[in-house]
């Protein structure tokens, strides 16, 4: 709070100096206008002089203290008002969720102003959590160095974080070309988990074909996940693949299409073994809300994505992978799963709640890094039904 003090514009300056009450005129002994006079003529002012003075000079601060502090604390309440998103989405938080296939989950709006705008808030008790320990999975070509940010907030925060590097990503040795399933891409994930103490749940969050890996990992250890989180992911029904979602393409353009770049490391006469990007459309596709510093990083970091695990159709029970609380974090400003598949994926297979990142593109974790963070840890305080 202390900072927003330099936050006054010139105008709101000058308005204050405006209502001021008049300046009382120093004597003439203690002005520093007006001619010197010697030291035979110096003039002494009386004690009732000076106490008028000081009573005076006093009430004139104390004034302008006070109407100073008064504007401070009404433009903190509107930016508060204005600039709070933990507030909408809270009170949402206690509606019923309907599980018809047609009805949408509550959303909590977040705002698009500037990250540094936001007000400082404390993060709630990580004690309070269900779980204090977060388990990343990055999308296709991404990798764990992408959630350096939100990894940073945190363990700031207190909690515990795992960024995990799947199969053929990130700094994971492995060729993409060589993956030909999904349980091969996701090994780095189920080998985490099956290496979880048995009475040790984390809370899942997957980006992108990365929500794919999740649904997998939960139908296998349902035991160890205490929530799942879907960041503009694939969140796949039942027999349904990567491929099979990206077949609707609602609101899809030719951009993401134009991007992708196959490989067919087994000659052209069999399917693709994997997908690469154009580096020259990577940033409109993936970081269109991205700091060129992060786009920068991203472009000299991200691999091809092995292309057998995205055909592959995923077994999902109810008893599994439907037992788990699912969230949802939509990005309104992305061109890879555009906000329409997202909306799609989210009315076909209903999470408990949905939260939209106003002004994200496909990474929110490098666009909107504190905004997300707030989601987070608004979700691992959120009571399992």
């Amino acid at each position: 709070m202390g900072n927003s003090f330099a936050c006054f514009s010139q105008n709101q300056q000058k308005s204050a100096a405006k209502r001021r009450p008049p300046a009382v005129p120093l004597p003439p002994s203690l002005s520093n206008s007006g001619s010197r006079k010697s030291s035979s003529q110096k003039v002494v002012p009386s004690s009732s002089m000076k106490e008028s003075f000081d009573e005076a000079y006093i009430k004139q601060q104390a004034m302008t203290a006070v109407l100073l502090l008064r504007q401070h604390h009404q433009q903190f309440d509107r930016s508060v008002s204005l600039r709070d998103p933990l507030s909408s989405s809270s009170s949402r938080r206690q509606k019923k969720i309907p599980r018809s296939s047609s009805s949408r989950p509550p959303t909590s709006l977040f705002d698009s102003l500037p990250q540094s705008l936001h007000p400082l808030q404390q993060d709630p008790k990580t004690e309070d959590a269900e779980t204090g320990h977060f388990v990343l999975v990055h999308g296709g070509g991404f990798g764990a160095w992408c959630w350096y940010k939100t990894t940073t907030f945190l363990k700031e925060a207190g909690y515990q974080v795992d960024a995990i590097d799947l199969t053929g990503s990130g700094a994971h040795p492995q060729d993409s070309d060589s993956i030909t399933t999904l349980a091969q891409y996701a090994k780095p994930l189920t080998n985490f988990l099956e290496n979880l103490p048995s009475d040790r749940k984390v809370i899942l969050v997957g980006h992108d074909i990365g929500g794919a890996c999740i649904s997998y990992a939960m139908e296998l250890h349902k035991s160890k996940i205490s929530k799942a989180i879907f960041v503009a992911a694939a969140m796949l029904k039942n027999e349904q693949s990567v491929l099979d979602m990206f077949s609707h393409k609602p609101g899809m353009d030719d951009l993401f299409q134009r991007a992708q770049i196959f490989m067919y490391s087994n000659g052209k006469k069999h399917p693709p073994t994997a997908i690469n990007f154009d580096r020259s459309l990577v940033k409109d596709t993936f970081f269109n809300q991205t700091p060129a510093k992060d786009v920068e990083l991203a472009s000299v970091s991200m691999r091809a994505v092995p292309f057998a695990p995205l055909t592959e159709k995923l077994s999902l029970s109810a008893m599994n992978y439907g037992s788990i609380p699912r969230f949802y974090i939509e990005t309104q400003e992305d061109f890879a799963i555009p906000l329409p598949l997202q909306e799609a994926m989210i009315h076909s297979n209903p999470p408990q709640q949905v939260f939209l990142l106003k002004g994200s593109d496909h990474s929110p974790f490098l666009s909107r890094p504190q905004a997300l963070h707030k989601i987070l840890v608004e979700i691992s305080h959120i009571l399992p039904k």
